[in-house]
């Protein structure tokens, strides 16, 4: 039997890595709302969460590097793991207060069918998954793209690549810092039609740069972009989804946001391969515009939709109050 190569054997590993992800990223969302006592801080609690993920995007990356320098990359990993220990501790020391879930017995495949169901057959739930699957196919592509370019257009190396991660988490920072200061979900509609228009504005800018500082500037507006995409969809759909379908949902939102990023990286490398990253960075950018566009022509009446919810759920008060 022919050994492993290294290449067969990182795949393995990744593989392996994503299994929790895809387990843990559907059930953390879900639990997001036990862990807010007010349901109108909700919104809230959800962009301080991106905000703080985000934020670690600034520092992640240099502490990587340090290490990576000092000790290797294979201790680099390994300190990585033990970062999990703290954030076992954390959700030991959890007190969460026990709530009453109604548990019916069924088939798990016509559960997951009513998942679909209750999701695709909501204009306002559908539009939005299919947007942040557009989003993650398309506009997230630049996380493999962007090493080409530093390396390629700005010939740059490691710290040009810092640079740019850095410039792209400040935007992202500034995004969910907004997000979390918003005082209430009206308007969200707004921010997911214009978020994808600003990611795709940006990549198309910086394919076009050739000048470091520029280059900068136009990744501020694809980490903002991204963020306000990615936490004010996340935002919208944990206000409005039933609870006894959340779980369900947030594993559809997962699927369409996680999900699709690795078959748009696939994509992205082959695009790139034979008509440059630059070109394809234009592709993806102009993808992201007009699925912008066709969303915020959807908005007004997704917007009547969504009010009868609105004044159930108190968010506006009903005309006829």
């Amino acid at each position: 039997m022919s050994p492993l190569s290294p290449l067969s054997l990182c795949d393995g590993i990744f593989f392996y890595l994503e299994i929790p992800n895809a387990l843990d990223a559907p059930a953390r969302q879900a639990f997001v709302p036990e862990l807010v006592e007010r349901r109108e801080d909700l919104a809230n609690a959800i962009a301080i969460n991106s905000t703080t993920i985000n934020g670690a995007r600034l520092i992640g990356p240099a502490i990587g590097d340090l290490l990576i320098a000092s000790v290797g990359t294979g201790y680099c990993f390994l300190i990585d793991g033990l970062s999990y220990i703290a954030v076992i501790a954390a959700l030991l020391a959890m007190k969460v207060k026990p709530w009453k879930h109604v548990v019916s017995d069924g088939n798990p495949l016509q559960k997951v069918k009513e998942g679909f169901v209750y999701a695709f057959s909501f204009p306002p739930i559908r539009s939005i998954l299919l947007l942040s699957t557009l989003v993650s196919l398309m506009g997230l592509q630049n996380t493999i793209l962007v090493p080409v370019i530093a390396e390629q257009v700005l010939k740059g190396g490691a710290e040009t690549l810092g640079f740019l991660m850095a410039a792209s988490g400040v935007g992202a920072l500034t995004g969910g810092i907004y997000l979390a200061t918003r005082q209430t979900i009206l308007g969200i509609g707004n921010l997911i039609a214009l978020a994808p228009a600003i990611l795709g504005t940006g990549l198309i800018a910086f394919s076009f740069s050739r000048f470091l500082p520029l280059s900068l500037f136009t990744m501020l507006f694809v980490g903002l972009g991204t963020i306000l995409q990615i936490a004010a969809s996340n935002t919208f759909l944990q206000t409005i989804v039933e609870d006894d379908k959340r779980g369900r949902l947030m594993s559809l939102y997962t699927m369409s946001f996680l999900g699709m990023i690795p078959i748009g990286n696939l994509l992205g490398g082959i695009l790139a391969s034979h008509i440059g990253a630059t070109n394809t960075l234009i592709i993806d950018g102009i993808a992201c515009i007009l699925g912008s566009i066709v969303f915020s022509r959807q908005l007004p009446g997704l917007r009547q939709i969504m009010r009868p919810i609105y004044e159930q759920k108190g968010i506006v008060i009903s005309h006829k109050a």
